[in-house]
């Protein structure tokens, strides 16, 4: 589990992560195929990992011996909770009777949107995950500063704030948030940091255009604030101590 890893991170731990691999999307891709059930995959960025690739070659496979299956897949642009928030609203075009086709254009649409914020405590897992350049790893270790990223339009994870002392690098984060709202849902996600990621929710909800409506499935009218722990795979990259907020916009990254 994620408070488990966590832990041994603390404790100098140094994890590593695997893709997903060919042989096993394969294996999923050819049990919807032979059930005849439509599928929509929506990937990981394309840039943070080559899950996507592998997704797309074990497609083309299985299409050789299934070729009217149907095996929609979609590079986000995004992880995390940004790519959970499109999950989610895929379900629930889906459970609202809408096609698979419908589901697929609606998150498209909403993908270039996504505004991912990251705080992080330490820089170095990202550095040694390969997702962040040594250089900027060790600027954002120097005099307490606190490094704020973002997923930008290319889907890579780039520092785009840096900031003396947590307090203040969260005030940032709300400042980067409220700067492009969309819609009025907006997530929070957190590693080992619930108060924190609690404080962040009340925050968040006190900005203009974000309101909290506690209601289940999710669709397009549906605002609420939700919190949710990250999962094991992206907390080995991100570290402890580490919060997530994430609004639609009304522009598309840049």
């Amino acid at each position: 589990t994620s408070p488990q890893l966590l832990a041994e991170m603390q404790k100098g731990a140094k994890p590593t992560t695997s893709q997903v691999n060919v042989g096993q999307f394969q294996e999923t891709f050819k049990q919807f195929a032979k059930e005849g059930k439509d599928l929509l995959y929506v990937a990981f960025s394309s840039v943070l990992s080559g899950t996507y690739q592998s997704a797309v070659m074990a497609r083309d496979l299985v299409l050789e011996d299934y070729p009217e299956a149907v095996i929609e897949i979609v590079d986000p642009k995004a992880a995390g909770i940004g790519e959970g928030y499109l999950v989610m609203r895929a379900v629930a075009a889906r459970d609202a009777g809408r096609s698979l086709a419908e589901a697929k254009e609606e998150i498209m649409d909403l993908a270039p949107k996504l505004r991912t914020y990251f705080l992080v405590d330490d820089l170095y897992h990202l550095m040694r995950g390969g997702r962040l350049s040594k250089s900027a790893a060790i600027m954002g270790s120097l005099a307490s500063i606190k490094p704020i990223l973002w997923i930008d339009a290319e889907g890579k994870l780039v520092p785009i704030s840096k900031v003396r002392g947590r307090k203040k690098a969260v005030r940032e984060l709300l400042e980067l948030i409220k700067a492009d709202i969309g819609e009025s849902t907006a997530l929070v996600s957190y590693t080992n940091d619930l108060e924190g990621a609690e404080a962040l929710k009340q925050e968040m909800l006190a900005l203009e255009g974000i309101d909290e409506v506690l209601v289940m499935p999710l669709g397009p009218a549906i605002s609420q604030v939700l919190i949710m722990p990250l999962g094991p795979v992206i907390a080995a990259h991100v570290g402890p101590n580490s919060l997530i907020g994430f609004v639609i916009g009304k522009e598309n990254r840049k």
